[in-house]
């Protein structure tokens, strides 16, 4: 349990900087590329198949399927998923420092509106060389907070609800250790 705790406590302290995405990319056109398109306009939902690439300022979404629905507002959600065995790829810059935030799943949700991304099944987030990896990882793009999980929903492994699944955290050195001086 108290290793539960410090994991969870060193995950904390290590992804609350106060770092956000570029600030104009949802501001920006949304661009996406694929094999072949399905429009339901009046419902306002496109489905692209094949090789999907959807970018929207330095936001971009890689899967074999993205459904996009947009809402009155203009602000999109998007489901992409790879075909079986494969992976989805999400990238996007932060606004302060200029590092490339990489993630990847089976499937990834993403919502314009909420600066929000889900990914499901596989699940790993890097960066500038720290990493998180489980089941389910929940980002938070404007405040660059992550939730991971053994699966969605489900309550951290050690409460009686769990079945006991694992999480993984990666965190690199932010400065270079001091040199010994010779003797």
């Amino acid at each position: 349990m108290i290793r539960i705790l410090l994991a969870t406590l060193v995950v904390s302290l290590s992804v609350a900087m106060p770092v956000h995405a570029q600030p104009l990319d949802r501001n920006q056109p949304v661009n996406i590329d694929a094999d072949k398109v399905t429009v339901d306009d009046r419902n306002k939902v496109h489905v692209f198949e094949g090789n999907v690439v959807l970018t929207q300022g330095t936001l971009s979404i890689k899967g074999d399927k993205i459904v996009i629905t947009q809402d009155t507002a203009g602000f999109f959600s998007g489901v992409a998923t790879a075909a079986s065995g494969r992976l989805v790829f999400f990238r996007q810059k932060r606004a302060s420092d200029g590092a490339w935030i990489d993630g990847e799943a089976e499937r990834i949700e993403y919502s314009n509106q909420h600066e929000r991304a889900k990914l499901f099944n596989r699940a790993q987030i890097q960066s500038a060389g720290d990493m998180v990896r489980g089941q389910y990882i929940e980002y938070d793009v404007a405040t660059e907070n992550y939730l991971v999980t053994d699966a969605p929903g489900r309550p951290p492994r050690g409460s009686s609800a769990s079945t006991g699944g694992r999480v993984h955290v990666t965190i690199q050195p932010k400065s270079k250790p001091a040199t010994a001086e010779p003797r």
